[in-house]
């Protein structure tokens, strides 16, 4: 279905290029890995033409928080705190991970990730060139965090900004890192100019214990270390004090929210509303399937809609436009792939379609409204990352074996979880 080089024509859709919310019937030209055309209508001859049927074309979901491999963990640990799943569970389970088990379970998340309309990965696990790999082979768009503990900082000099696969910097948490490790991240982050990434403000003990040990909350450690002096990003930022947002806003700090893990974990609920009223971007992560279970940003935007409205006693304290920025264009400025935040000339052909005549998305009052409230990732028919079409109508189109990626994946997880 791919060729090195192809043009492809998107004809008789509905657009929605998201600069601003209006959506409109035409067609897109495909030339490459880019956009190289949007209109009523294309003259030109393709190498492949592809009717949408009236079905709508959008950027691809991003994904700004995620630990891939971690699908070999779905379902095994329910129940738990986030500190007894972590220390109890988790460590010891992935004490046994290899290279070739992460890239093997990254592969089987990637599926997902396609038939979820997600076209853009920030992604945190250890092996970061087992990732990297995974990512090239498959076609998926990532950001790579290089941490501590998934790669020797002390070589690094220079971080990959490669179009598929981006490198940049971080930690897994305050509570998991020496002081050594964030000088040196410090260090790199201020000499490179490159922002930085990290697990924060997740739990109420996590603030508790920073507390008691430092005497400030975790942004406040995290910023006297000047982390952040190049911006970077927070995952979850369920527990912040104002000055924590003042600081966060100062930084110019995205934040990740992952509402699905930090209700299942009973981590509580992120101040989003009041996060965007201070100008702050929020971004939406899936986190890892071992703490989520599913990897499906349609959960996720109507999450952070309802949990808002909850949180605040207001139904409008969001609206459902600003909600799908944050799984698109806040994700792909979160992760620093701004040539894939929306649909426009010249833009990354990242493009997904999504099927307006299903039950679930009828009548079409508010298009909008319906992909944040009533839409799955049933409704996905077409995912495309860089030009290349790798799943569409529910089928795959990878140069991997859909079964081989299976096949491999369960054998690393029964060895893992010593399971037959």
């Amino acid at each position: 279905m791919n060729k090195i080089h192809m043009k492809i024509l998107l004809k008789n859709a509905k657009i929605l290029t998201l600069k601003n919310e209006n959506i409109v019937s035409g067609e897109i030209l495909v030339d490459g890995n880019k956009i190289a055309q949007i209109a009523q209508k294309i003259n030109i001859k393709a190498d492949r033409i592809i009717d949408c049927e009236g079905n709508l074309l959008m950027p691809g979901f991003k994904n700004a928080h995620a630990h891939s491999a971690t699908v070999f963990m779905r379902g095994i640990v329910e129940e738990a705190t986030l500190d007894s799943w972590l220390n109890d569970y988790v460590l010891p389970l992935e004490s046994n991970l290899k290279p070739n088990d992460v890239y093997h379970l990254s592969k089987l998340a990637y599926l997902e990730y396609l038939e979820s309309g997600i076209t853009g990965v920030l992604d945190m696990y250890f092996f970061a060139d087992a990732i990297k790999k995974a990512c090239l082979d498959i076609g998926m768009r990532s950001a790579v965090l290089l941490t501590p503990r998934n790669n020797n900082l002390n070589k690094v000099t220079t971080l990959s900004t490669d179009c598929l696969v981006n490198e940049i910097l971080g930690f897994h948490a305050d509570y998991t890192s020496s002081v050594a490790d964030l000088k040196r991240i410090s260090q790199l982050s201020n000499k490179m100019k490159a922002p930085v990434y990290t697990h924060c403000s997740e739990t109420l003990n996590e603030v508790k214990n920073r507390k008691r040990i430092s005497h400030v909350t975790p942004v406040e450690y995290l910023n006297n270390f000047k982390l952040f002096n190049y911006g970077g990003g927070i995952f979850h930022g369920v527990h912040l004090s104002k000055n924590d947002i003042k600081i966060i806003k100062q930084r110019n700090v995205f934040v990740c929210t992952c509402p699905t893990s930090n209700l299942k974990l009973a981590s509580g609920i992120a101040p989003i509303k009041e996060l965007t009223q201070r100008g702050i971007m929020v971004a939406i992560g899936t986190d890892g399937a071992g703490s989520n279970n599913s990897l499906d940003m349609f959960k996720e935007m109507q999450l952070v809609s309802l949990l808002s409205k909850y949180r605040e006693n207001d139904p409008a304290s969001l609206k459902a436009f600003e909600v799908l920025k944050m799984a698109t264009i806040n994700g792909a400025h979160f992760m620093n792939m701004n040539k894939s935040d929306i649909l426009a000339k010249g833009k990354f052909a990242d493009i997904i379609m999504i099927d307006l005549h299903a039950p679930n998305m009828r009548p079409s009052h508010d298009i909008i409204n319906n992909l944040v409230y009533s839409a799955s990732k049933a409704n996905v028919m077409m995912t495309m990352i860089d030009g290349k079409i790798l799943y569409y109508k529910h089928k795959f189109y990878l140069k991997d074996d859909i079964k081989k990626i299976y096949q491999n994946a369960d054998k690393v997880i029964k060895r893992l979880t010593k399971k037959n």
